[in-house]
């Protein structure tokens, strides 16, 4: 079955309502729009990126069962170190117990990413891990970082595209991974599956 590919009449639906992943996309050029996904993320049980592909996916399936028209994109980060998953800060004790794990040591990020057809099919699942390398950081620096706000909302309790740039000393792997979505491999699999028949696409 033939679908037309993202265009500006038919695009890209997004399965997240992370400014991140919208401003990536923006950054991209590519034709999309946001729905939503109201989905209750459970606890994850076994490995990070099989759960972040099956996240991506349930997200994807949502925002379907709502438009039926259209290439739909979820995707879902964690934060992994010492193969505990860091979730997204509720209150500054929380922020600078998973910064007091992160600190002077190497953690992965893990974007699991899913493609549906405008059918509903799943078109493309995958999951890219990044490893990130944070400095050892102060007790102060911790308690200052943490009273900017930014580590709220953030899996692992910070921003690389932020004020949390000055604790990262290294990655190895895709730095759009960290903020949200791997754009790399998104482009590819957008191409791969016919959602997209070249890229940069001019509109």
């Amino acid at each position: 079955m033939n679908f037309s590919p993202i265009s500006s009449q038919y695009p890209l639906i997004l399965a997240s309502a992370s400014p991140r992943r919208k401003r990536l996309l923006k950054q991209l050029g590519l034709p999309f729009r946001v729905m939503t996904s109201h989905l209750n993320e459970d606890s994850i049980d076994g490995d990070p990126e099989r759960f972040c592909r099956i996240l991506a996916e349930k997200k994807a399936c949502q925002v379907h069962s709502k438009i039926k028209t259209s290439w739909i994109l979820g995707a879902d980060t964690v934060v992994v170190i010492d193969n505990k998953v860091l979730g997204k800060p509720e209150d500054s004790e929380q922020a600078t117990h998973m910064l007091s794990l992160l600190s002077g040591k190497e953690h992965r990020v893990i974007t699991g990413f899913c493609i549906l057809n405008p059918s509903g099919a799943v078109a493309h699942s995958e999951s890219v891990t990044t490893l990130v390398r944070i400095k050892k950081l102060s007790e102060q620096e911790m308690e200052d970082y943490i009273r900017t706000g930014e580590p709220y909302g953030k899996a692992g309790s910070y921003a690389i595209q932020g004020i949390g740039s000055f604790m990262v000393e290294a990655i190895s792997g895709s730095y759009t991974n960290v903020v949200g979505l791997p754009l790399c491999a998104l482009i590819k699999a957008l191409v791969s599956v016919g959602a997209l028949k070249g890229f940069p696409i001019f509109l």
